[in-house]
């Protein structure tokens, strides 16, 4: 096979080479005639030319502009001749058009601004948790190994060395980049945003730190380093048990809400092969429920809701909610005002 290939190369070299021959070959034969003509020397009677290869017979200074010699020797070549080349590109430099695969500055900035923009619609508390995470694999893909110990939590460096940054840094790493940790941050974007939409902004950071706190304490006890996937599993055991019986999609299955802490439990489980893998996912199920009783069941049976957001934090990230509270207040006030007592019951 190879012989055979270097021998069509060679015949297609050659073949080449004969029609750039006959070109000049036929080009000096019309010029000789030409001064023949000119001289008053008479010849013989000119042959006729065929049609198809009639530019041979013009000069080459006629030749310049035609394009049945352009295309004649772009196929001597092998390609396109350096005159047509050339102008086709200053036509396209001149109208402003870009080479293949080159983009513009504009086209650069919409995609920029695109992304910081969309960057700049996800709520306040999940834009700033996704930006923990994405400089926590940062850290960890620069240091390598040595990451670890510098961000897991450590309750004796905490207590006693004042490094109170390990119970947030311990919320928020979820390992080297992988496809695990694209679906885990989806995850949190998607549940975050979800519970942070439904209950407000304010209490959403008291969901959060009242999550870290409880999640610090018993990922101390039992030596869990990291525990972001159980917060992860907490915003979701939250959010299937406020509306338990709404029926959702789970893979390719229909199923209601209140399952899907379990059925991420038993992915995880199945895809990693050992029953440790079900432990964060059981410590955020616990977590979440203790925030949920609290916060809804407590106060349905007569106890103090003890869970609600401080004024401070409302007034700073949902000042809506306080002139909203504060027009309703007026409202009442005014109807309570307005009712007087009957007289003698007329």
């Amino acid at each position: 096979m190879i012989r055979i290939n270097k021998k069509s190369s060679v015949m297609r070299r050659f073949s080449i080479l004969a029609w750039i021959v006959l070109q000049e070959v036929l080009i000096l034969f019309h010029e000789s005639r030409v001064v023949c003509r000119t001289n008053t020397i008479t010849l013989s009677s000119p042959t006729k030319t065929l049609p198809s290869i009639s530019f041979l017979t013009k000069t080459s200074h006629e030749n310049k502009h035609d394009p049945k010699y352009d295309s004649f020797l772009s196929i001597s070549r092998g390609g396109a001749s350096k005159s047509k080349t050339k102008k086709q590109l200053n036509k396209k430099l001149a109208k402003g058009k870009s080479k293949v695969g080159a983009t513009s500055d504009k086209d650069k900035k919409s995609v920029s601004n695109d992304l910081l923009a969309k960057y700049k619609a996800v709520l306040p508390l999940t834009r700033i948790y996704i930006t923990m995470v994405v400089i926590t694999t940062f850290i960890g893909m620069i240091l390598g190994e040595e990451s670890q110990p510098l961000l897991a939590l450590d309750p004796s460096l905490v207590i006693y060395s004042l490094q109170l940054w390990r119970p947030f840094t311990a919320a928020c790493f979820l390992g080297p980049p992988s496809i695990g940790w694209l679906m885990s941050t989806y995850y949190l974007f998607e549940y975050g945003s979800n519970l942070e939409r439904a209950f407000g902004t304010a209490q959403h950071c008291m969901f959060l730190i009242g999550q870290i706190f409880l999640l610090s304490l018993i990922s101390s006890l039992l030596g869990v380093p990291f525990f972001a996937n159980s917060v992860i599993t907490a915003m979701l055991h939250v959010l299937s048990r406020s509306m338990p019986k709404q029926q959702v999609k789970w893979l390719i299955f229909t199923v209601p809400y209140w399952t899907l802490p379990y059925g991420l439990l038993a992915s995880d489980v199945l895809q990693s092969g050992s029953p440790a893998s079900a432990l964060p996912h059981i410590l955020g199920i616990l977590s979440g429920h203790f925030y949920f009783f609290h916060k809804f069941v407590w106060p349905k049976v007569g106890g103090v809701d003890w869970y609600v957001a401080p004024n401070f934090l409302v007034s700073f990230f949902n000042p809506d909610r306080i002139i909203a509270k504060k027009k309703e207040d007026q409202k009442k006030q005014q109807k309570s005002r307005g009712k007087g007592r009957k007289l003698s019951g007329k």
